[in-house]
């Protein structure tokens, strides 16, 4: 998948996301006002987080996707990953302001009947939500990036909360008022546990942590099956954005020429990139395979 294709795609996912958030934030904060259901009007509150959150992840798009220069030699991938760690610190912020007012709720006592408007409202929440977190979590899958599967990981928190949502205005609509500060306040903690896994994994990827093991196994097997590699003698990876930088150390005859091992890497170097189109860039890095070596390092 070329470079821009893969940006384009990325793109498009979040602002059908953005777009469908603001039409659910104005549905939402008027069927709260108008139809007198706190849960729901908090429900549009966060989908306004949500729509800060998800216009911020569109400029670290924009920004992750100029290419290397001077300065920024690896790319400018790791915006995206700045993003989602934007993105979970909205997602625990709305967590806690829901705990709150539903805390704050059950203390005042105070549980007005919410009308139809408010129960319809949710429900449209759910399956609009539920559709785009299937479609994002798809393509952000695809793509390899942290920033659309932070968003993805959004909309599933938001669908979860609607279901809350739902479910405690539908027992106030037919009289058991005091369930929807409950269910809103039972919602937060789901929301708390999406919000750390988001940190957590962008957090990872800042730091440079290595990707999944079979990804780096599937990337060893390929090289080791180039004709003049004797083995892989090391292999480390790091995300930035939507792409992997690879380090690779391979044995080789120690008898061959620089022309010939240059040769050899460079094919190395093009099949990763034909079989897996999330490789940003593989540095190679050639050892004799006669004798041990010892790898100079002061990480």
């Amino acid at each position: 998948m070329l470079r821009g294709e893969r940006f384009n795609k990325a793109d498009r996912a979040i602002r059908i996301g953005f777009w469908l958030n603001a039409v659910l934030m104005v549905m939402k904060l008027a069927a709260g006002h108008y139809g007198d259901s706190e849960a729901v009007f908090a429900d549009g509150v966060e989908s306004a987080c949500d729509f800060i959150a998800i216009g911020m992840t569109l400029v670290a798009l924009k920004l992750g996707r100029k290419p290397y220069d001077e300065d920024h030699p690896y790319g400018h991938g790791k915006a995206e990953s700045l993003s989602a760690i934007f993105v979970s610190v909205i997602i625990g912020a709305t967590g806690a302001w829901i705990l709150y007012g539903s805390i704050s709720t059950m203390v005042h006592g105070t549980y007005p009947k919410p009308a139809l408007i408010a129960v319809l409202a949710a429900a449209v929440t759910i399956v609009i939500k539920e559709l785009l977190y299937r479609y994002s979590v798809r393509v952000g899958r695809s793509l390899g990036s942290p920033a659309l599967l932070a968003i993805a990981k959004d909309h599933r928190k938001d669908a979860v909360t609607s279901v809350a949502t739902l479910i405690g205005v539908s027992f106030a609509y037919f009289g058991a008022s005091v369930m929807d500060p409950i269910a809103a306040g039972i919602t937060s903690f789901f929301i708390f546990s999406i919000g750390y896994q988001t940190f957590r994994s962008s957090a990872h990827e800042l730091m440079d942590g290595q990707p999944e093991q079979e990804l780096l196994r599937a990337i060893t097997l390929l090289a080791e099956r180039v004709e003049g590699v004797d083995q892989v003698h090391e292999i480390r990876a790091r995300h930035s954005g939507q792409f992997l930088i690879v380090d690779l150390k391979l044995d080789m005859d120690p008898e061959m020429t620089v022309k010939r091992s240059h040769a050899i890497a460079t094919q190395v170097k093009e099949e990763i990139f034909d079989q897996f189109n999330n490789v940003g860039d593989v540095m190679i890095h050639i050892n004799p395979s006669d004798e041990p070596h010892e790898d100079l390092n002061r990480l």
